[in-house]
């Protein structure tokens, strides 16, 4: 999934700790981080706002419930279960 205009990065990175699978950032070259992975966030952040600007990000989770857990966060803010 393509994603844009993360404002809240706390928030993102306690949604990808509370998923059950792989959450992987693939960079512009094709290679993949893993994001449940604490020195692979770190870098993909350091990364990303080295230039001063967000770029579209792609994720890939491979669990269903995964997926829905980061469609809600980028909806609607939230990776709660109601």
């Amino acid at each position: 999934m393509k994603v844009q205009n993360i404002t809240d990065i706390e928030g993102f990175f306690k949604v990808v700790d509370s998923c059950e699978g792989k959450v992987e950032l693939v960079t512009g070259e094709g290679d993949r981080l893993n994001l449940k992975s604490k020195l692979s966030q770190y870098v993909s952040m350091a990364n990303i706002f080295s230039n001063g600007e967000i770029p579209e990000l792609e994720i890939v989770a491979h669990e269903p419930q995964d997926i829905d857990k980061l469609v809600k966060f980028m909806l609607l803010g939230t990776g709660k279960e109601d």
